[in-house]
């Protein structure tokens, strides 16, 4: 089997597929006036050239994929999409994350389609406080879905809280609280610049390592890595059911071990997060025997990715919000 290694040695088995850059929500980091279509936009993926995408990735030894957004549950044809990939050869682990807004509705048909494992946004524990970063309260709505997922026994369950200067302290502390006796992985996620956040991040970003202070000085300890873990260190600690994870993309070396590639919901090749362009392969996702065509242009491109995104120097890239990409 064919594998996808980059120039650095790189070794990648995760693809990180957004389904729609769609969001109903106004998260104030992201997309605080809500979602607006660009005029002309081309369709969003259908099925059919999800399920090509997907075979020609697993043929290079991608075996891990999440669908992201936007917010993914938007698609009515979710259930069905993830149906259809589960039944491809060589995908072990179908992820998605979300919002919640529609995770009670959808957390039996997702576990039914082959959908293993879910990250849940939730920036606050905290009603007002959630209203006030999500742009909408629903809170208790979403916490409900995840209740729900629960009882269901996904066999993995995260939650996304972006970290914010003013309160990380406090948000710590409630979310401790709540993975006491939950088996779920709460990600403090450092807040990213991009193209439409410069000021919010300006006056907001703070080091995830104020988490990891407290968290080793309170005795948690680093579990090790996996070979298709996401970006997070994770702690944990024998005293609780749940794990504390940082996502600190501004630490050194952050990028060393990258081993997840993105696909946009109109079909673009992203080799990172805050990479500079986009190249089309839906021109491959039009017939059942473009796959090898498919597979030898996504190698082509991996050698172009780069070593390490450019944060530091203030480049994000064309990532003018985190919706258009899912993270």
């Amino acid at each position: 089997m064919l594998d996808l290694t980059d120039s650095y040695s790189r070794k990648f088995v995760y693809l990180r597929l957004s389904i729609t850059d769609r969001c109903n929500f106004r998260c104030v980091y992201c997309l605080p006036n809500g979602y607006q279509a660009l005029p002309f936009q081309e369709e969003e993926l259908s099925v059919k050239e999800i399920d090509r995408l997907m075979r020609g990735f697993a043929k290079l030894g991608v075996s891990k994929v999440r669908l992201t957004g936007g917010e993914p549950t938007l698609r009515k044809d979710i259930v069905e999409i993830a149906d259809v990939i589960r039944t491809v050869p060589g995908i072990e682990k179908i992820a998605v994350t979300t919002n919640g807004y529609r995770l009670y509705e959808l957390a039996e048909p997702l576990m039914s389609a082959g959908v293993n494992a879910l990250n849940v946004s939730i920036d606050s524990l905290d009603r007002e406080r959630f209203k006030n970063l999500a742009g909408t309260d629903r809170l208790e709505h979403v916490l409900r879905g995840l209740d729900r997922v629960l009882s269901l026994g996904f066999a993995q369950i995260k939650i996304n809280s972006v970290l914010m200067r003013e309160t990380a302290e406090g948000e710590l502390d409630r979310f401790l609280d709540w993975v006491k006796f939950r088996p779920v992985t709460v990600r403090f996620i450092e807040l990213m610049r991009t193209g439409k956040n410069t000021s919010l991040f300006e006056s907001r970003h703070i080091s995830g390592g104020i988490i990891q202070y407290r968290l080793l000085r309170s005795g948690w300890k680093q579990v090790p890595r996996k070979r298709d873990d996401g970006p997070a260190t994770v702690y944990e600690h024998e005293n609780y059911t749940g794990k504390i994870g940082i996502i600190a993309p501004y630490s050194k070396d952050f990028c060393t071990n990258c081993n997840r590639l993105r696909v946009t919901s109109r079909g673009a090749l992203r080799l990172c997060l805050f990479g500079e362009k986009d190249e089309s392969l839906r021109p491959y996702l039009q017939n059942d025997s473009d796959t090898e065509a498919l597979q030898i242009r996504i190698r082509e491109l991996l050698r172009e990715k780069p070593i390490s995104h450019q944060l530091h120097e203030g480049k994000y890239g064309n990532t003018w919000d985190l919706a258009s990409i899912g993270g």
